[in-house]
């Protein structure tokens, strides 16, 4: 841009001498070209510090990464290329037999569990029917054994006699302490609850639900409305639910903003709200008006993360631009542009607005070039 000011300096000092037949002499050149290089050196300085100027542009967009979240062999891709798609749209299935057997297996096992949860019932109320008959003949040997220590003093009973209803009576405590410890084991398997149903049931509800959605999730779907494209995803091919390796990218419907860069020394006169042009390679001759959104509060090269390595000097040496986000007041989608296309922007500052004047010429004059090829 600088130099396309310099050439049409030089283009208006060779209409004057040549119009006004000015000689050319050791005094009228000097001249021009000191005064040029006073006038233009000025408005220059102006105009890049009030007027900043980004040579690099480019349409940001946001991507989405399709990856599966389940593994296994692609059985068909239902998206095509580049065509829109609305939220919930087919994308590609997945081999459904692993988790559809999966999903049967479960079932059965909540079947059992069930199943045993009864069973657990009935041995709760048999159990507790032996614990009733352990605590009866606990009982009645208890009263014979005391029957029998009451007439050894009489001498009816002899010492062997009352010893073995001793015992009797222990033992049939040792099988009333075995039954009622069988109850309680037996109680606390079937009342181990979770909101009101068997844990073990409970679990196999849970790992069912997750079987069925893992089988649910075997069709991959679009998250949002917008497109898929360069496809390469073909039946046959194995996948893998890791985010390092996507099956498709997928374009979702967004607004078109571009993106600006600039050197550091345009910060201050570069604010939100302020007016921006922007001129794109793909539309040549052509200016498109928009705003400043936001300036992006951090810059890539000085960013530094926790980890085993050193900040080098070289990072600390690179040098960082700023991003100012443009947003248009104009669609680009009305000129079928791809996103992602690229161009220049300046912005104009509410200071010596009378020199953007000049600047407006300029960039107009970067867009009618790039009916012949874009300047970079």
């Amino acid at each position: 841009m600088d130099l396309l000011l310099i050439l049409t300096y030089a283009g208006l000092c060779v209409a004057i001498f040549k119009i006004f037949k000015i000689p050319l002499n050791k005094w009228t050149v000097p001249t021009a070209i000191l005064g040029g290089i006073a006038i233009l050196s000025t408005l220059l300085i102006l105009m890049n510090y009030h007027h900043p100027y980004g040579k690099y542009a480019k349409e940001a967009f946001v991507t989405i990464p399709i990856v599966p979240p389940v593994k296994g062999i692609v059985v068909s891709v239902e998206a095509e290329p580049n065509q829109p798609l609305n939220k919930g749209d087919v994308l590609f299935r997945i081999d459904p037999k692993p988790f559809e057997l999966t999903v049967a297996k479960k079932r059965a096992q909540l079947a059992e569990a069930e199943q045993q949860v009864k069973q657990t019932e009935a041995q709760l109320d048999s159990t507790q029917g032996r614990v009733v008959k352990a605590k009866a003949d606990r009982d009645r040997a208890k009263q014979t054994y005391a029957r029998y220590e009451k007439g050894k003093n009489s001498g009816a009973f002899s010492e062997q006699q009352i010893e073995n209803r001793r015992q009797l009576y222990l033992a049939s405590e040792g099988t009333l302490s075995s039954a009622q410890a069988e109850y309680d084991r037996i109680k606390l398997v079937y009342e181990s609850k979770i909101d009101g149903v068997n844990t073990k049931v409970a679990q196999l509800h849970a790992e069912l639900a997750s079987a069925e959605y893992d089988l649910e999730r075997s069709v991959v779907r679009a998250p949002l409305d917008g497109v898929v494209t360069q496809v390469g995803l073909r039946p046959g091919s194995m996948a893998v639910s890791l985010p390092l390796r996507p099956a498709m990218v997928f374009i979702p419907n967004q607004g078109r903003t571009v993106v600006g860069s600039f050197w550091q020394n345009s910060l201050l006169k570069m604010k939100p709200g302020f007016e921006a042009e922007i001129i794109l390679d793909a539309v040549p001759g052509h200016v498109f008006k928009g705003n400043v959104k936001t300036i992006l509060p951090a810059m890539r090269e000085g960013e530094v993360q926790s980890g085993g390595n050193l900040v080098s000097a070289q990072q600390v040496a690179s040098h960082g631009r700023a991003l100012a986000v443009i947003e248009l007041e104009e669609d680009l989608d009305q000129y079928n542009l791809p996103r992602g296309v690229q161009g220049k922007v300046a912005i104009y500052s509410d200071s010596f607005t009378h020199v953007a004047v000049m600047r407006r010429v300029l960039l107009r004059m970067l867009g009618w070039i790039n009916y012949v090829f874009p300047m970079k």
